[in-house]
């Protein structure tokens, strides 16, 4: 969120709307076949897994273990780190420039006439794996951002005379490092042989159970050098497999204990089972957000004055059911926060009368929450210790200002194994009346395999609401593959679509507006648009020309930025769109 007036989008997101509009125009105009740096964005693939007894991994120093060898990368962009690495002791590590995207590639010899599976794990923004020279169609799959290891997976068929294929990574122009790790090209052994295969991976170590609801168990474990992936059982039986070290078994009976163990996989085979661990879940009854109303509007409280009218909490019209006092700020100590009120820009507003106003709010059935992060904010978890030292703060702050809990606005990108790891822990301290909300920016849940959206997921069990930022940003994808532009019932409709069926629940999707024109530097829609969309997604009417294939009825409602925006324009905003939000089915 701004924490400014009319501030401008940052170029990370004026880069990607700007990409995403001009690969569409050229796609509409050109049949020819993209060069790996030209590449359009398309959906990130899914994960492909299984290879046949005669496939091989055709690509040499597949883990970077001696180097560069076998690679090249351009203009000198790559080189080796020994942390993070995803499997073995080494990983690529390749710095994009104005005028380079670090393409890294390697020549792998390929049988004629046969189907490769691609694959690799990478970090950055903006990652792109592919195949050229296939002989056939040449392919890629990228990712927007991976804060964490991520694989990217996609086939290509050889051409009847093909013998070599070039694959790559590479990053985006003038875009941060990227890191890549453990690449495969799984077919027949085209005479060029193989590296050995990686051995069985040891077994996990470190398995707890975290928070528990009545249907859910969290669990976490200790990374395995070599892994590609973990598997959960269930008293004995097989769960779910997971790429990370983290999952929220589901689907469990109010009260009752179970037990859990976990194994390591990768191309050699699964380890040994880990040490079990018990949970019982929680009786039945009760819920994460008792106070939060199935149709809620979100609006966020400057503790700032920024030109935009200045409010004390009990200043908040009655409109709002969610109240995210804008922002917690980071310590030094890392993944901690702190709250200080600004009584002197706030015209003298004490702490105490802060206090009571947070109360008189509850006590007239709102929830008010404190937002970590912002357009400027710093917080960083991403480890273990800053993942406890999130929670234990925010836990802090919620028992000192008695705030209902806290929303996740960290513009700058996530870390959801920890990120998930720090919620979790807040949620076992806060209960079940704790209410998580988040507020990422449209980039952020372009996809479900990006940082914000799997964090999301993976505390699917106990959060409230995501408001999506649907400002500042551009151009994006929505969920029919079409690119649609900021600002209409469209972009609103077919970007929700994506978090609707990829995995949230109705009720945890929300649309996050500037309340008016001076709230964001581009976005604002008439409170007129924000409920046509709003009865396009829970009534199928008032739709644009994108319509969803169903309808969502139980949608949770909308956002603004911010509370003082919109009583700088007469509560414009909140009296027509918080009687819309309240009346929906």
């Amino acid at each position: 969120m701004p924490r400014i007036a009319r501030t401008r989008p940052s170029r990370h997101r004026r880069l990607f709307g700007g990409l995403l509009a001009a690969l569409a125009t050229a796609a509409a105009t050109t049949t020819a076949t993209l060069t790996p740096a030209s590449a359009a964005p398309a959906a990130p693939a899914p994960s492909v897994t299984g290879a046949t007894a005669a496939d091989v991994n055709v690509a040499r120093n597949a883990g970077y273990e001696a180097g560069l060898g076998n690679w090249t990368c351009s203009a000198g962009s790559g080189s080796t780190v020994g942390s993070p690495v995803h499997g073995g002791v080494a990983a690529l590590r390749a710095t994009p420039t104005a005028s380079d995207n670090a393409t890294c590639s390697q020549v792998v010899a390929v049988k004629p006439g046969a189907t490769y599976r691609l694959s690799a794990y990478v970090q950055g923004s903006y990652v792109y794996l592919g195949a050229s020279g296939t002989g056939t169609t040449d392919v890629s799959t990228w990712t927007p951002s991976a804060t964490d290891w991520q694989q990217l997976a996609t086939t290509f068929t050889t051409g009847p005379a093909t013998t070599s294929v070039t694959v790559y990574t590479h990053g985006w122009y003038g875009q941060p490092a990227y890191l890549a790790d453990d690449f495969s090209v799984l077919g027949p052994d085209g005479g060029g042989g193989t590296d050995p295969g990686p051995g069985v991976p040891a077994a996990p170590g470190g398995l707890t159970a975290g928070a528990v609801t009545s249907s859910s168990v969290a669990l976490s474990w200790n990374p395995v050098a070599g892994a590609t992936g973990y598997t959960v059982y269930r008293d004995g039986a097989k769960d779910r497999t997971v790429s990370g070290t983290a999952a929220t078994v589901t689907g469990l009976s109010p009260a009752t204990a179970y037990r859990f163990q976990v194994t390591a996989g990768n191309a050699s085979g699964e380890s040994a089972r880990s040490a079990e661990v018990s949970a019982t879940t929680a009786p039945a009854g009760g819920g994460t957000d008792p106070v939060v109303p199935r149709h809620a509007v979100t609006g966020y409280w400057q503790n700032f004055n920024n030109g935009a009218t200045v409010q004390k909490i009990s200043d908040v019209p009655g409109q709002y059911d969610i109240i995210a006092v804008a922002f917690a700020d980071a310590t030094t100590t890392p993944g901690a926060v702190t709250f200080n009120l600004d009584s002197a820009g706030l015209g003298g507003y004490t702490v105490d009368q802060f206090k009571a106003d947070i109360k008189a709010k509850q006590a007239a059935g709102k929830s008010v929450v404190l937002s970590v992060g912002g357009e400027k904010g710093t917080v960083s978890v991403n480890d273990s210790t800053s993942a406890a030292n999130f929670a234990d703060s925010v836990y802090a702050l919620m028992q000192q200002y008695g705030f209902n809990g806290v929303d996740i606005d960290l513009e700058n990108g996530l870390n959801p194994t920890y990120m998930t790891q720090a919620l979790r822990s807040l949620s076992q301290k806060a209960g079940g009346k704790l209410v998580l909300t988040m507020a990422p920016q449209t980039i952020d849940m372009q996809s479900t395999s990006g940082g914000y959206f799997r964090t999301a997921l993976n505390v699917k069990d106990i959060l409230t609401v995501v408001n999506m930022q649907y400002y500042n940003s551009g151009s994006m994808l929505g969920c029919d593959g079409k690119v649609y532009s900021q600002g209409s019932v469209d972009f609103l409709t077919a970007l929700a679509c994506i978090q609707l069926e990829g995995g949230l629940d109705p009720s945890q999707v929300g649309l996050g507006l500037p309340a008016s024109t001076r709230g964001a530097g581009s976005g604002y829609v008439a409170p007129s648009v924000v409920n046509a969309a709003l009865d396009c997604l829970t009534k199928g009417t008032g739709c644009g020309s994108f319509k969803p294939a169903k309808t969502y009825p139980g949608l949770r409602g909308a956002m603004t930025w911010s509370t003082n925006w919109d009583a700088a324009s007469g509560n414009a905003w909140s009296n027509a769109v918080g009687p819309h939000v309240h009346g929906l089915p």
